[in-house]
């Protein structure tokens, strides 16, 4: 294909991505999120903000392997003296813990609330303020027409949103950008017998207008480590099938 054309076929791409919300970011807001080969697979090669990503959490403990991965992110998204938000009905969360992930807990507002609906309530309102780096939200199940309005708050804001979803059997369609699946792995010991750094299967199970797939990623010393080669999405849906 002559070079004028795929000049012309990337600049299409590029104003699409524009008309479907996806703005190029500035020099200085370019995410860096160190996830390497994962971080190539989203539109324009980097990774989403100003968008509201799902994590799917079925278990207790899986539910625990999202908000470490989700911290993690946080930690990136935060390290400019930014501030989050993290709202819930039953936060396990130990603040102190979040220094791993290199964020100061005093910079994170927790906000606990007795009921769901006003979780979601709260999200929205966050997500509205242009001077939060991101919002976290918990939640058991979110319908699409609530989901629609936390992407659109963010899409005036570009506060980026994390939904952390702890009741994966009642799955629904969405409207967030990125949709993950996070489960713990064993961790390789260190010097010190049974710890070692947190591992994750990382899972991309929808992205818009990106190419889904599967990790295994680490964090390691303030960054994350690639484990494993990405699996395709064809190799995904054959593992799930074989599991079946």
């Amino acid at each position: 294909m002559p070079e004028s054309n795929i000049d012309i076929i990337n600049q299409l791409r590029k104003d699409i991505l524009q008309l479907e919300g996806f703005k190029p970011p500035t020099a200085a807001a370019v995410s860096v999120m160190g996830l390497g080969l994962l971080e190539a697979t989203f539109p324009n090669g980097i990774f989403p903000i100003g968008v509201v990503h799902e994590f799917l959490g079925a278990e207790t403990e899986q539910a625990a392997a999202c908000s470490g991965f989700m911290a993690a992110l946080l930690g990136r998204l935060m390290q400019h003296e930014g501030i989050g938000v993290w709202i819930g009905t039953s936060r396990k969360l130990f603040p102190p813990a979040l220094k791993a992930f290199g964020i100061e807990p005093d910079r994170v507002v927790f906000v606990d609330l007795q009921r769901e609906r006003d979780v979601l309530w709260a999200m929205e309102e966050a997500l509205k303020c242009e001077g939060l780096a991101a919002v976290v939200g918990e939640v058991r199940e979110i319908s699409f027409a609530q989901s629609r309005r936390l992407q659109l708050a963010v899409e005036s804001s570009r506060v980026t949103g994390f939904i952390l979803r702890t009741d994966a059997r009642k799955l629904s369609t969405t409207a967030c950008t990125v949709r993950w699946q996070i489960t713990s792995l064993p961790s390789e010991e260190s010097e010190m017998p049974g710890v070692g750094f947190p591992r994750w299967n990382v899972e991309l199970l929808k992205v818009r207008n990106g190419n889904p797939g599967s990790w295994q990623m680490e964090w390691a010393e303030g960054h994350f480590i690639q484990l494993s080669e990405p699996a395709s999405a064809k190799e995904m849906e054959l593992q799930t099938l074989q599991a079946g």
